[in-house]
């Protein structure tokens, strides 16, 4: 009994030296918690996706490594500096991606990188910060809801960036970044009419968008989410052979590193934008769910964080950023399984990449910033 008690209370003393070092850091530990596990769920899968290319799981695991450094020192700037700071943010965002249409780098058709010898990455990456931080600057200066002229300058700071970044072509970024900042003017309290009108300008635009906008790969995918069997062993390739992966892997899944589709190398983009059929295949629908529920309580716990801050530029960076996160899930999980064409959207947490999940966690370390700055309220 004497050594049970002694166990207990070196426990308690150790819960209590992490929740005290968390505090000290400003992180918030059941989200850093979620942000773990799943990136640890992320590195599972990958070094099976990669196969024999182990370089690029050891490249993931250094990135994850960046990626949480850069959130530890984001969650360490008070909140004033973020809010002071935003039109710079995003005025720097539109400077390089006008560097980039001009001077960028071109890989896969796409012009949308710079290179400084040291580093080469997407200044599109930005913007996904950048316009949602630019939208609570202007709309928590102002009554809320917001009206028809605040909604239509807030459109103007998002629309211009959307247009920069899909005339690279990317449209799964932009995409991204017209998300995060229409989340924002949502969240702002954007009366119903406003959506409705939207929603039918928008629906209106569609044929111009079609015809004079798009391009014709972006029809394509279009035209190959209604049937892919049209186009079988080409633009339909990606889509039919993710969803064999993901059928046959059933409820429970072939197991780990066991999956035909993704170790025979029939499935495309395995280790990036496809990663969620591998899942799908090895570990079966408990394996997605598995995810899932991950995904739903950082985005959970993130919404929660977003209602405890303390001014209304908190409340709606944080909420934007939190349910972009999600965005990020849905449109990846809706490509992969052949309900939403296919726009190359990472996986979140999970896919091999750098700049992405980087800029993920540097969102995660403003919002976990700004929920801190609560307890000056008292």
């Amino acid at each position: 009994m004497m050594y049970g008690e002694l166990g207990a209370s070196r426990t308690r003393r150790t819960v209590t030296a992490t929740a005290r070092l968390l505090r000290a850091l400003h992180l918030d530990g059941m989200l850093l918690s979620g942000l773990v596990a799943v990136s640890v769920f992320g590195l599972f899968i990958l070094y099976s996706a990669a196969g024999d290319n182990t370089g690029l799981w050891f490249n993931q695991l250094a990135r994850l490594g960046i990626g949480f450094a850069v959130m530890i020192a984001l969650a360490q700037v008070p909140d004033h500096f973020y809010r002071m700071l935003s039109p710079a943010a995003y005025a720097l965002g539109l400077l390089l991606l006008a560097v980039v249409a001009v001077a960028g780098d071109v890989g896969k058709g796409a012009q949308r990188w710079l290179d400084l010898g040291f580093v080469r990455f997407q200044p599109s990456e930005i913007l996904k910060l950048g316009v949602p931080m630019m939208c609570a600057w202007y709309l928590h200066q102002r009554p809320l809801p917001p009206s028809l002229r605040d909604v239509a300058v807030v459109l103007i700071v998002l629309l211009v960036p959307v247009v920069l970044i899909a005339e690279q072509p990317d449209l799964g970024t932009a995409l991204l970044v017209a998300a995060a900042g229409l989340i924002v003017l949502v969240m702002g309290g954007l009366p119903w009419a406003y959506l409705l009108g939207g929603a039918a300008v928008v629906g209106a635009a569609v044929p111009l968008v079609w015809r004079f906008l798009m391009h014709d790969y972006q029809r394509q995918r279009v035209l190959t989410l209604l049937d892919p069997q049209s186009d079988a062993l080409g633009a339909g390739y990606h889509i039919i052979q993710s969803q064999i992966a993901i059928g046959s892997g059933g409820v429970f899944g072939k197991g780990w590193t066991n999956g035909s589709q993704a170790q025979l190398e029939f499935l495309p983009e395995r280790s990036t934008d496809f990663i969620y059929a591998v899942i799908g295949e090895e570990l079966g629908l408990l394996g997605l769910i598995a995810l899932l529920i991950g995904y739903l309580f950082i985005v959970g716990r993130g919404l929660y964080m977003a209602t405890q801050c303390r001014d209304a530029f908190a409340r709606l960076l944080s909420g934007s950023i939190a349910l972009t996160f999600f965005v990020y899930a849905f449109v990846n999980a809706g490509m992969v399984t052949g309900l939403l064409p296919v726009v190359g959207v990472p996986l979140p947490l999970v896919s091999y990449g750098g700049t992405s999940f980087v800029t993920l966690m540097a969102g995660f370390g403003i919002l976990m910033s700004l929920y801190s700055s609560r307890k000056l309220l008292g």
